[in-house]
């Protein structure tokens, strides 16, 4: 069902457009969960640090699409446990590792072997050792920059 508001598409204009509204937004429904043609918007979360450049193309990447983002820091909150495990089930617990950072080698970590099982402990303890950005949609799940499958997720 959608409500007919009568709102003026330019100012001063004699002619008054009427736009379908979403029931969602007449009936005291979140405004932010439906785009004018009453369909859902797409929301993703986003797992990073603020100064890692992958993390903010990432974030620009949606934000130029008008994507709403919800961003968790990972220098102030850890992914919970959930959120590896649905990452690692994916790509692997040792896709998930950031054997290129920093982090990494200060923590010694380049020269030892870890295990798999090992690996979800360690993130969980130290969520700056995750590659990022980690990216979910929906049910759908990216790691690390990954523009092309974000274009799909789009369209």
């Amino acid at each position: 069902m959608v409500h007919r508001d009568r709102r003026r598409c330019c100012r001063g204009g004699s002619n008054a457009q009427v736009r379908p509204v979403p029931v969602a937004l007449v009936h005291g429904g979140a405004s932010d969960d439906f785009d004018w043609d009453g369909r859902r918007e797409m929301e993703v979360q986003i797992f990073g640090t603020k100064s890692c450049n992958e993390t903010k193309k990432a974030l620009r990447f949606f934000k130029e699409r008008r994507i709403k983002t919800h961003f968790i820091d990972l220098k102030e909150r850890a992914a919970s446990a959930g959120e590896l495990r649905r990452f690692a089930q994916k790509f692997g617990a040792a896709a998930l590792l950031d054997r290129e950072g920093k982090r990494f080698r200060d923590r010694g970590l380049h020269v030892a072997h870890l295990a798999e099982p090992r690996i979800l402990p360690l993130l969980e303890e130290d969520p700056l050792l995750l590659v990022t950005p980690l990216v979910r949609g929906g049910n759908n799940l990216t790691l690390g920059w990954n523009e092309a499958q974000w274009k799909e997720w789009t369209q």
